[in-house]
């Protein structure tokens, strides 16, 4: 395997749950938001630092969880490397995310819902994660869907379903 190292199911279920969690509290705030983004130690299971999506908030269309995870944890750790670092994420990581996961050589991403998923909600541009890393010449292992129904319920949650309303990013017909 890549980087030398092997996953463990159960420390991806604990990770990918409390990144849910953490996630899932957004909900009980005036901007819910379903997409949030843990950066951890490969090594060692610690995490660094969890994001949420900020598209709305910082009127930035790059703000998404796993952009601002990895410009948090890059900045914290000054330096542009994440070789060493797993990538969880709620939602499979759009081409504009993987693309920053592969530059900043995050070992490896396990994602929860899926592109599809989110698609139901909001645009997403339907390229697989796995397929973007399959594309480059850098290396990142793709994992997921993990915990797919307990990220997707982020997605239906009655508040998250009222704020996607207003997203307006659906063009109307």
């Amino acid at each position: 395997m890549a980087h030398g190292f092997a996953a463990d199911p159960a420390v991806d279920r604990e990770h990918m749950a409390a990144l849910a969690a953490f996630t899932g509290r957004s909900m009980r705030t005036q901007s819910p938001r379903p997409f949030g983004a843990a950066i951890v130690d490969t090594k060692s299971g610690k995490v660094l630092l969890r994001a949420l999506n900020a598209v709305r908030q910082e009127f930035d269309p790059s703000a998404h969880a796993e952009v601002r995870a990895i410009r948090l944890a890059t900045k914290r750790l000054k330096q542009t490397s994440l070789s060493g670092y797993t990538l969880y994420t709620t939602c499979e990581p759009c081409p504009m995310c993987m693309s920053a996961v592969l530059w900043a050589g995050v070992d490896r991403v396990v994602y929860g819902a899926t592109i599809e998923d989110a698609n139901r909600h909001c645009n997403q541009i339907q390229i697989p994660a796995a397929e973007v890393a399959a594309r480059s010449d850098m290396t990142c292992i793709v994992d997921g869907p993990l915990l797919r129904d307990e990220c997707y319920a982020l997605f239906t949650h009655p508040r998250m379903l009222k704020a996607f309303r207003f997203w307006q990013t659906r063009k109307r017909k």
